[in-house]
């Protein structure tokens, strides 16, 4: 089987060859069209893990609340409704189900629907990291900070959250990788990304081993540059003297 690698610097509709592999005007190569399609699964993936983080560390901190218990238990709602409902079904749900029902949706752009659903099903996880790293810190500290005068809230941003942040970013930073490996469902309602380029230009090419292969290697170097990235994070942020008590938390 002979594989054309030109075929990343023909025009997608009439398939001539372009010089320099970029088109001019109104020309597109498929080059462009997989850095555009690279684009957006970025963008998908960089606004879903804000939302991921941001609703996951409430529902995460929420969980943990010592005399809240009717808010714990609607996080705990929150996070078992969403971690155990497939993420497919979740695209299909905000896509065709949630805008007949709220019909002022029908005007959201179809690629806000995915980052809600893969935002809110990432948070699911997120909150349970987040969850585990605040029970793991000794309950001394807790009690430190309500010796001193701290209130709840204080008690949360200025004692407990630093440090279980700090001690959480190895499993965020797996939920960060998938986030990207997960934007690939975006396919499914016709969002421009990678495996929505891969399976289309395979089809109109006749050459999917290429294109599957790029695309491929796009999605490891978005995951492994994710990687690099929280472990730099990780590093920085790291408490010196600081070991994990029962394997996660512990105290100096």
């Amino acid at each position: 089987m002979a594989w054309d690698w030109q075929i990343f610097c023909k025009e997608t509709t009439t398939g001539e060859q372009i010089a320099g592999c970029f088109g001019k005007g109104g020309d597109q190569t498929y080059l462009n069209w997989i850095l555009s399609a690279w684009g957006w699964t970025l963008t998908v993936s960089a606004l879903a893990l804000i939302v991921a983080l941001t609703v996951g560390l409430l529902m995460g901190t929420l969980r943990t609340l010592p005399n809240s218990p009717w808010l714990t238990r609607l996080a705990n709602a929150w996070t078992e409704l969403f971690r155990n409902i497939p993420l497919l079904v979740q695209i299909f749900l905000w896509y065709f189900v949630i805008p007949a029902v709220f019909p002022v949706l029908k005007s959201v752009p179809s690629f806000i629907l995915v980052v809600i659903a893969l935002g809110f099903f990432t948070s699911a996880r997120v909150s349970e990291q987040v969850r585990s790293g605040i029970q793991a810190l000794p309950r001394g500290q807790r009690y430190a900070a309500m010796a001193v005068g701290f209130t709840t809230p204080q008690t949360y941003r200025y004692v407990l959250l630093p440090m279980a942040l700090r001690i959480v970013i190895p499993p965020l930073t797996s939920e960060s990788m998938n986030i990207i490996k997960n934007s690939s469902v975006a396919f499914a309602v016709s969002i421009a990304e990678l495996t929505f380029f891969a399976r289309q230009s395979g089809e109109e090419t006749s050459q999917p081993v290429q294109m599957y292969l790029a695309v491929t290697l796009l999605y490891a170097i978005s995951a492994f540059s994710v990687n690099r990235v929280m472990s730099f994070i990780e590093k920085k942020s790291r408490v010196p003297g600081f070991v994990a008590a029962g394997g996660m938390g512990g105290g100096h």
